[in-house]
């Protein structure tokens, strides 16, 4: 009998020992907007030698809910030449007691395919774990060696939105001799900081306790929140090619006789592309013809091969193809200006809708995404290859207002994009509408855009009619529809404006009260929420600036005359500046209404004054006018 007590005793102190992360010792902080919690990461980081590096990495994540199951997946990103060792996976419930364990053989090994097909040398090994219940924790770890040593990923607490971190480590030992620069960014609204010790010829970085970010309304991107230390070897291998990062000009060298010299060559069939477009006029009016041509006869594929996925291809296999990347495209579209006698440069850059750029002062391999710039007399022209539908220089949001990192024979050259003004960036609207004792409008209405709200309008071009009809129906929410449809609708990839015109018939846009009836200043506006927030946590971003220019003329029913009406509006505020204005003209009333929003970055203690702001804009639109019956 005691014998078998001993036996229960030690296998209750199993048991407990083995609850290793209960979801009670989370404190409320970082449970708060969180969707999963980092509840210890670590990486240690040993550089052996110029094409050798070696990560033991860890991880134990516990999942709040649903919207985290994907951030958790254990999951290991690798290429030919790296080793893939000691693989382990625990999963504990919410009491911290152990589920199941895996190992490599649970692992699956696919194509590192994340947007759809494509080609590439990239690789992905996930396990495919599906939940029970919530919450749990998944515990990960494996050591990954690799021969490419330019890449040394940022340390910071993490990078999207709603999670959390308890303990995170980063260690790195450097036993290679070259030397490896760091930089500390600290996070610019103190949300969170870094700490550094020196650990036996090691340093070792650590972050505790940072909540996660919600995703709320106007949120900045993470990367411009957070603290983070970025790394960089002075010199590293990148698949056999060995080169110097010490300045971006020693980078862009190596870039440009590595990467981009190999890949240049023309071939008798580009030439005679470039042959039968019969080029004539400015140097302007080439660069149009070549990019137009380009546009209509590819189309993009993802492509991640050869030299770490970092290399285009090859100019003549785009042409023969008809597809390519961002970087086969562009390097296609360069050799085709090439043979025009027309100049021009590959361009690195951040791809992001909250605007990030390089360090002019710490060269590292960066960037998502690749556009080309051609400098003439009246100034830089930049062409986004991607999109057969975009216009001629005209860079969308994702990759206006930042730099970009121009690889020149003579090295890397950082230079800007184009940053659009509000009158760049505009909507104009003209409705000519019926008002009908039916409570019911008719109307039609020209509307055109420009600059990043031509950008938020170009998909309508790859639409079918109907598809157009029912996604403006939903865009234009404010208005009940019966029945709307969209019209001449014209991407003018010239001059970058979008224009069509709006046949719509709308109810229960009036409302009676008696025998007359009331209804509002502004058919269409934004229908947002705002709310005041004295607790806010986070900065706010206006992510660009734009103007709204509205015309709309009201033509009353008949033997109706305009009882009241509101008097004209004036908001001024640092965020921007609104105006309303009414006329009354024979039987109609003509509203004009001016919206100029300026971009920017503001700290959490000027949200409450934004949301006053635009309560006021608002209440503007939504002024009501009655009409009454002639006597």
């Amino acid at each position: 009998m005691m014998k078998i007590w001993c036996i229960g005793a030690l296998s209750l102190a199993s048991f407990y020992y083995a609850q290793t992360y209960p979801v009670s010792e989370i404190s409320d902080i970082l449970k708060k907007n969180a969707s999963a919690v980092i509840r210890n990461e670590s990486t240690v980081l040993e550089i052996n030698k110029i094409d050798e590096i070696v990560y033991r990495n860890s991880s134990a994540i516990t999942v709040i809910n649903k919207e985290a199951v994907g951030f958790s997946i254990p999951k290991i990103y690798y290429e030919k030449g790296n080793t893939i060792s000691n693989i382990k996976v625990t999963v504990y419930d919410e009491k911290g007691a152990k589920v199941k364990s895996y190992s490599k053989s649970d692992f699956t090994d696919i194509a590192a395919n994340s947007q759809g097909s494509f080609y590439s040398d990239n690789r992905m090994m996930y396990l495919s774990y599906t939940p029970t219940s919530y919450p749990y924790t998944i515990e990960f770890s494996y050591d990954q060696k690799d021969q490419n040593t330019v890449f040394i990923s940022d340390f910071t607490p993490y990078n999207d939105f709603n999670i959390s971190l308890q303990k995170s480590s980063f260690k790195i030992l450097n036993k290679s001799g070259i030397n490896l620069r760091s930089k500390t960014y600290d996070s610019q609204f103190g949300f969170a900081s870094v700490k550094v010790v020196d650990e036996d010829g090691s340093k070792l970085y650590s972050y505790e306790n940072v909540p996660a970010i919600d995703n709320e309304g106007m949120v900045p991107n993470p990367q411009k929140i957070l603290p983070k230390v970025s790394f960089s070897l002075d010199q590293f291998n990148l698949v056999g090619k060995k080169g110097s990062i010490t300045t971006w000009k020693d980078f862009g060298l190596w870039y440009y006789n590595n990467l981009l010299t190999p890949v240049s060559t023309s071939t008798p069939q580009i030439k005679a592309e470039i042959a039968s477009l019969n080029l004539s006029g400015s140097t302007e009016e080439k660069v149009k013809k070549i990019y137009q041509y380009m546009q209509s006869k590819t189309r993009y594929v993802f492509v991640a091969l050869g030299i770490g996925g970092w290399q285009p291809m090859m100019p003549d296999e785009v042409q023969k193809k008809g597809y390519g990347d961002c970087k086969g495209l562009t390097n296609y579209m360069r050799t085709l200006l090439d043979e025009a006698g027309i100049k021009s440069y590959y361009a690195i850059i951040n791809s992001n809708s909250s605007p990030i750029s390089f360090d002019t002062d710490f060269p590292k391999m960066a960037g998502n995404h690749v556009i080309l710039v051609i400098p003439t007399e009246k100034g830089n022209i930049w062409l986004e290859n991607t999109s057969q539908e975009i216009a001629y220089n005209h860079l969308s949001y994702s990759t206006t207002d930042r730099n970009v990192l121009a690889v020149k024979p003579t090295g890397i050259e950082i230079m800007e994009t184009p940053s659009y003004s509000s009158s760049q960036n505009k909507e104009k609207q003209i409705l000519s509408i019926q008002l009908n004792p039916d409570k019911t409008i008719s109307g039609n209405g020209k509307f055109s855009y420009t600059g990043n709200q031509y950008d938020f309008n170009l998909s309508y071009s790859g639409l079918s009619q109907t598809d157009r009809n029912k996604s403006i129906k939903n865009s234009l929410s404010t208005l009940d529809f019966e029945k709307v449809e969209m019209s001449d609708f014209k991407n003018n990839r010239d001059l970058a404006t979008i224009d069509f015109d709006l046949n719509f018939k709308a109810v229960n846009y009036s409302k009676m009260v008696g025998s007359s009836y009331i209804f509002r200043a502004v058919p269409i506006y934004s229908n947002a929420t705002y709310h005041q927030d004295e607790n806010r946590k986070l900065p706010f971003e206006n992510r660009f600036s734009f103007e709204d220019e509205y015309e709309i003329i009201y033509k009353l029913p008949v033997g109706y005359f305009i009882e009241e009406m509101p008097e004209n509006g004036n908001v001024v505020s640092d965020f921007g500046t609104y105006k309303i204005s009414f006329e009354k003209k024979d039987d109609q009333l003509i509203v004009k209404r001016f919206f100029q929003m300026k971009k920017g970055l503001h700290s959490k203690d000027k949200y409450n004054d934004y949301i006053s702001f635009r309560k006021k804009i608002m209440n503007a639109d939504n002024s009501k006018i009655l009409i009454s019956k002639k006597s």
